[in-house]
């Protein structure tokens, strides 16, 4: 005799096993016993283990999911290498699914056949996943004035809620609880680096974008600078811009080049310094710094003159700090300081005395 054949027939959460040979029992029948059971909430990733109690006189069982046999008995039906039987006896019934993913929610299905009824316990598998931002803006670069447009997409269960924020440096007032950032008519102070966080329950995703705004170079106003004859001088000019500014020296409508007369031109990032090594009557005048970029230029005027031995004495007698210990002398605009002893200074103007003669 052939082993005996059963099928599995779903109706809603009902089951009825038909063996070979017997009658079919409907949904209707008062013989028949349905049990729901809580939601189950797991997380993705995570293993899931299905159970449920047998009884006496238990002839056939399986669990389904919705429409599919998982495993009926010992014999699995699900070709799903992440199901697999743990407990089948008298007492247990048990199943589990490893690295559940949300193709795995839904509802799952106990059913057992007993020699007088079916029986059937359903439970609903929620699969709860940490938040993931799938789609961001790249990194930007606006022109100041420029509207800009930052953009955030994250997938999660239940949905992540997305915020957008000013990270570096840190403004409150930059902020936006949804997956789009508006800045308008955007200022240099906006440039710098923005965070997006995509948070649920489960967990947080976050990621930043950096934003950069180019503007047009403005120059500090100069100070002019008195240096004595054969004496270095320094003139400096300091730029801010975005890209950084590229720096030009005029004396009067002529451009000056690095070393033109022994005259030195260094730059460092938004500062300029025209150097002196040894001033003559030929060089003091007028001098203009220019710093340029793509979007613009600005400019500044310098004076470089001269500062006569009685200058330097009447600097010296207004300076209080050189009374009081150790002090500094600043060499015009330049930013160069000569510390001097009481001892020091004594000598600078016996010696400037001695030069009147």
């Amino acid at each position: 005799m052939k082993n005996p054949v059963y099928w599995v027939v779903l109706t809603g959460i009902s089951i009825a096993f038909i063996q070979q040979g017997l009658p079919v029992r409907s949904q209707g029948e008062s013989q028949s016993d349905n049990k729901q059971m809580d939601n189950i909430t797991i997380r993705q990733g995570e293993t899931l283990f299905l159970s449920c109690s047998q009884g006496d006189l238990v002839t056939h069982t399986a669990w389904l999911n919705r429409s599919s046999i998982l495993y009926a008995g010992e014999d699995k039906w699900s070709v799903d290498p992440r199901v697999s039987l743990v407990t089948l006896n008298q007492d247990e019934f048990t199943i589990k699914i490893e690295d559940v993913d949300l193709a795995d929610e839904g509802q799952y299905i106990c059913a057992v056949q007993t020699s007088s009824r079916p029986r059937t316990t359903s439970v609903h598998i929620i699969v709860q996943v940490p938040p993931k931002i799938v789609n961001l803006s790249k990194d930007l670069l606006v022109n100041e004035g420029s509207n800009v447009t930052l953009m955030c997409l994250a997938n999660g269960k239940p949905e992540p809620a997305i915020v957008w924020r000013m990270l570096s440096p840190s403004d409150d007032s930059v902020s936006s609880d949804n997956e789009v950032l508006e800045i308008p008519f955007i200022s240099r102070s906006r440039a710098g680096v923005y965070e997006c966080t995509a948070a649920n329950e489960i967990a947080v995703d976050t990621q930043t974008v950096e934003l950069t705004v180019n503007y047009a170079p403005s120059v500090s106003d100069g100070r002019d600078v008195g240096v004595t004859l054969g004496q270095r001088g320094v003139l400096y000019c300091e730029a801010d811009a975005v890209p950084e500014a590229d720096f030009e020296w005029y004396r009067d409508d002529r451009r000056i080049f690095n070393g033109f007369d022994g005259i030195e031109i260094e730059d460092a990032g938004g500062l300029s310094k025209l150097t002196f090594f040894n001033v003559s009557e030929a060089d003091y005048g007028n001098y203009s710094c220019v710093a340029i970029n793509k979007l613009g230029s600005a400019n500044t005027s310098i004076v470089l003159y001269e500062m006569t031995s009685s200058d330097v004495e009447q600097t010296a007698f207004e300076n209080r700090d050189f009374w009081e210990g150790p002090g500094a002398v600043q060499d015009g605009n330049s930013g160069t300081s000569t510390v001097f002893t009481p001892t020091c200074l004594l000598l600078i103007l016996l010696l400037q005395l001695l030069l009147k003669f």
